[in-house]
Parts: structure tokens; C-alpha cells; sequence
């Protein structure tokens, strides 16, 4: 049973999904629409916006979905209130994933607070990273945060595997690029179709020192930002990994990418997705015995500092009232 009661427990789950809405997703499809019973707020994959060529068994979709479910646990932390999370599966449901209910009265922590506030200003990025280091010390956070949702986030430090994993993401992209049906599903995520602003995309693929492919969101048709002659950074490459590779691990990989984000965020680092080669089944599986010690890679990415902004979709758009 809710521990608020309507009518203001209405606005608490308006409230809470007005900030899910802002979780990161692949290829930003925002596979997610939420239900509310008082200040519950029930999760749902939405299978229709599901990549069924990149992403024919959803795990990307879940692990967005996860992303999801984390900011609302962070949204009821933020006030004041323990999260009460119900993890769901329904075999005649399958896009059922959460009830997220507000639980008894608990102080936000300081953390708590800070990663809140960084729920609107998270950004994802398509490019190169001005050249500067990362923070001391957020590394390591970011590591703890990871472990904190049993998931694992390694820092690729040996040059050399950062080197193979760049070409082994180019070598996806053109693999996928082979496939009519692929280029098809990427045009329709497109970053105009899907209400990108131009500026936040790059004309054309940075040059990077470990060369990591981009999507090609703009298919040659030259919109987007103009690039530059100047070599940008690579960044810090990292994955995320988890022990096992099951829908729940999905969603706890998703939730631990997000609390990354939000924690990196507070030092205006942003990340850069590649899930060219994860979605390739057999370099995925190349990159979990050689690179994984045999753990399950979940997302690769590249960390640094840059600027860039997603389009949300609205807050009416992804709410029903559940009966």
C-alpha cells in the first residue's frame, strides 16, 4: 500500500516520472512508458520502440529501461523517502519490469541531492573530448557506484585493447552497415527524425587516437555540426560488465550506467556510447573471452568532457493511469 495518499500522491508519481523521462537510452528510443496507482510508478519496456535488428532480444532495451528505474529510485530518494522497488516478471507481460512505491521517511543524503540535480543536466555524447584528464579520484567512484547496483566497470588502461576495441566497433559498424534492414532501423532513430537538435551531433566522425566508430545518424546527407581539423581525445574507454546476462542483470547493468552517468556528471564528464560491436554476436562474444576474463560485456564507452544535449519525449506521451 502507498505510503501517501492521493491527491497528493498523484503529484509525487507526476513527479517521479517527469524525471525518468530523462534517463539515457541506446540509440535514445526512450524504450520506456510508466503507470501510476497513487505515488506507485510501474515501469513497462515499450517493445515497440525496441531495435528489433540491432537488438532482437531486448537486452539493450532493458538496459535503458534500467537507466529508467534508477532515476525514479534517485527521484524518491530526493524526497526524503526510501524507494520501495518491486521487481516484476510476468511471462504474459514481458514488458512488465517495476512498481517503484515511496517508502517510509529517510534523509537524502548530500550524495543523494548532488546526483539529482545532475538528472536534467546528464548528457550523452557523439564526438571526440576536449583533451584534458578526468577528475582524480572519479574513476574510482564511478567503479564503487557500479559495484553498488552488482555490476562491474573496468577501465581499459593497455592501449592496445583500446586500440582492438576501436577497430573492433569500426568493423561492427560496416558489418551492420551491410545490412539494408539495420540502416533502415537506424534511419528512423535518426537524431532529426527523432527530434535532435542538429548542433548536438557531429557532421562527420571525429578523429580520435583510438579511432571509435560513430553511428551514422546523418547517412551522408550533411546535416549536423561541423567538425574540425583538430585531433580530439579519445577519452577514458570503459565497460560494463556484468557475471551473468539475463533480463534482471540487464536491468541492474542499466541501473548502474545511469548512476555513473549522474555521478560523472557532477564533473561535467559525459560519456559516449558504442554498442556497434555488442551487437554483433559473435565480436561480443570475442570481446567477453578475450577482453571480459568471461564476464558479460553490457556497454562500451568513452568518458571525458564536451558538450552536447538529448530531446526528451514529453511526460503526457509516456504516462496511463493503471487501474
Amino acid at each position: 500500500m502507498d505510503a501517501v495518499e492521493t491527491p497528493r500522491a498523484d503529484k509525487i508519481a507526476q513527479f517521479l516520472v517527469d524525471a525518468a523521462v530523462w534517463a539515457p537510452s541506446v540509440y535514445d528510443t526512450q524504450p520506456w512508458w510508466f503507470g501510476t496507482h497513487g505515488s506507485t510508478v510501474t515501469v513497462h519496456a515499450d517493445t515497440e520502440r525496441r531495435l528489433n535488428v540491432a537488438d532482437p532480444h531486448g537486452r539493450e532495451m532493458y538496459i535503458s529501461c534500467g537507466a529508467a528505474l534508477y532515476t525514479l529510485r534517485l527521484a524518491v530518494r530526493n524526497l526524503g523517502r526510501m524507494p520501495a522497488v518491486r521487481l516484476i516478471a510476468d511471462q504474459r507481460r514481458p514488458g512488465l519490469i517495476a512498481d517503484v512505491g515511496v517508502g517510509p521517511p529517510q534523509a537524502a543524503t548530500g550524495e543523494d541531492r548532488q546526483m539529482y540535480e545532475q538528472v536534467r543536466r546528464r548528457h550523452t555524447h557523439s564526438g571526440g573530448f576536449r583533451p584534458s584528464g578526468l577528475p582524480i579520484g572519479l574513476l574510482q567512484a564511478l567503479r564503487t557506484h557500479a559495484y553498488c547496483e552488482q555490476v562491474s566497470l573496468r577501465v581499459v588502461a593497455d592501449p592496445r585493447v583500446r586500440i582492438a576495441l576501436a577497430a573492433l566497433t569500426e568493423a561492427a559498424e560496416q558489418v551492420q552497415r551491410q545490412n539494408p534492414a539495420y540502416v533502415a532501423e537506424v534511419a528512423r532513430w535518426a537524431a532529426v527524425s527523432a527530434g535532435v537538435p542538429e548542433e548536438t551531433c557531429p557532421r562527420e566522425s571525429a578523429h580520435l587516437d583510438a579511432d571509435f566508430a560513430g553511428c551514422d545518424f546523418a547517412r551522408g546527407q550533411g546535416w549536423g555540426q561541423t567538425g574540425s581539423e583538430q585531433r580530439d581525445a579519445t577519452g577514458v574507454v570503459a565497460v560494463l560488465l556484468t557475471e551473468a546476462d539475463e533480463r534482471d542483470d540487464w536491468l541492474c547493468a542499466g541501473q548502474a550506467l545511469q548512476r555513473i552517468l549522474l555521478c560523472a556528471a557532477e564533473y561535467d564528464v559525459s560519456a559516449a556510447f558504442h554498442s556497434q560491436a555488442l551487437e554483433v554476436p559473435e565480436l561480443r562474444e570475442f570481446i567477453r573471452t578475450r577482453f571480459c576474463d568471461g564476464a558479460h560485456p553490457q556497454m562500451i564507452m568513452r568518458l571525458g568532457i564536451a558538450h552536447a544535449g538529448v530531446a526528451r519525449r514529453s511526460v503526457t506521451e509516456l504516462t496511463r493511469a493503471e487501474l
